[in-house]
């Protein structure tokens, strides 16, 4: 039987791998300690592709950790969305028959030309006149004619300021007039030609992304240029303390509404980081101290909790202490977290429900800390130690 704990839901556990408080109670870490749950990585992954009806780029920049690319292989994920060069590279050396794309609309011509020529990628994303003509220089040798063309290009299409809790409609983007006259350049050029864009990071909206698809499907028209694939780009959300998202399902449903806009056989295409792989990590943090209702752990904003910080994400939390019980029911209080920095700029106002009487010596788990944790890490201060291990315990908040 599934059972509760602190208040969250738990499946089984794997068997194989230990238990985050076991490893907690044998070894008593001091430094800050990454839980990765593989099966749980696995999981979402396998749940996303059956589900999808297109093809699933994980956004490699979400968490580059070599044992989360094997795990979302092992749930069925073939294609990466990478941003850098670094990505490249790391997905070529870690899975070799993974499809990889370049999929950041802006990149350096080192970048263009030694992904392409050395390690054979062929997508790529753009958002401007000059980065197409970047991507064609850097890549078609000069004089080459009649070849057919090698070249998947995807252009981006800015949104407009929508509803997701992080707003990525700023950067990136080309307005659909700019849109309609990039598609027609990069025709000529391109063995796929497609549409990309990105409603904003844990978008809550469901209707978002049949919105998009009517906009992609206006420019596409306006284009008169065959289109073959559509990109929906990242956003599916995940759940927080208090931020219950909807199921993926309407995500889904919502999408298919859209997509039926488009011109008969256009393929879509999604970029999940943060649905696949946040209930698959775990931060343990050890407290040196508390004043009042702070806390000051081992662990921050220049560390894994960056997202704590200015974001103001709030992540599941429980005590760990060892010696007694925590199967009893206790008072729960509000807690405020510092970091072990000198910057007081190092401060994760949460609140952080935990245990009233939280104490010098507790260790606290945060959850879904799989995106956006470990990858967002420096060293500042002299701080940023960290072990990694895989445990064998579930996400301490269901999937939505």
């Amino acid at each position: 039987m599934a059972k509760i704990r602190h208040g969250f839901y738990l499946p089984h556990a794997d068997p194989v791998l230990p238990l985050v408080d076991a490893f907690v109670a044998a070894r008593r870490p001091t430094d800050p300690l990454l839980c990765l749950r593989p099966a749980a990585i696995a999981a979402a992954a396998r749940r996303f592709v059956e589900a999808f009806p297109g093809d699933v780029l994980y956004a490699v920049k979400c968490n580059p950790e070599p044992r989360v690319l094997r795990a979302l292989w092992a749930g069925g994920v073939r294609h990466f969305d990478c941003a850098s060069l670094a990505e490249v590279k790391l997905v070529r050396a870690q899975l070799p028959g993974a499809a990889v794309h370049f999929m950041h609309p802006v990149k350096a011509r080192p970048a263009i030309a030694e992904a392409f020529d050395r390690w054979g990628v062929t997508d790529f994303a753009l958002d401007s006149a000059e980065e197409l003509a970047k991507i064609l220089q850097e890549t078609v040798p000069v004089g080459l004619v009649g070849d057919p063309p090698a070249l998947g290009l995807f252009v981006r299409l800015a949104l407009p300021k929508g509803g997701a809790v992080l707003d990525l409609s700023g950067k990136f983007g080309a307005p659909p007039d700019e849109v309609v006259q990039l598609l027609r350049t990069a025709r000529p050029h391109a063995a796929r030609l497609g549409v990309t864009f990105h409603v904003g990071s844990q978008c809550l909206d469901p209707p978002a992304y049949a919105r998009a698809l009517a906009l992609a499907a206006q420019v596409i028209a306006a284009a008169e240029v065959p289109v073959e694939i559509v990109d929906v780009g990242g956003g599916f959300p995940v759940s927080y303390p208090e931020m219950t998202p909807p199921p993926l399902g309407a995500f889904l449903e919502a999408i298919a509404r859209g997509a039926e806009n488009m011109p008969r056989g256009t393929r879509l295409w999604a970029e999940p980081g943060r649905a696949l792989v946040a209930g698959g990590g775990s931060v343990i943090a050890h407290v040196q101290l508390r004043r009042g209702s702070a806390l000051y752990v081992n662990d921050g904003v220049y560390g894994n909790l960056s997202d704590a910080g200015t974001l103001g994400f709030r992540f599941p939390a429980r005590r760990i202490r060892l010696g007694e019980s925590e199967d009893a029911p206790a008072e729960i209080c509000d807690f405020t977290l510092f970091g072990p920095t000198c910057d007081s700029a190092d401060a994760m106002n949460g609140p952080f429900r935990l245990p009233a009487d939280m104490r010098e010596g507790d260790w606290i788990e945060l959850g879904q800390l799989g995106a956006y944790g470990a990858c967002l890490a420096s060293r500042f201060n002299g701080f940023g130690s960290a072990q990694m291990i895989e445990v064998g315990d579930p996400p301490m908040l269901p999937t939505p």
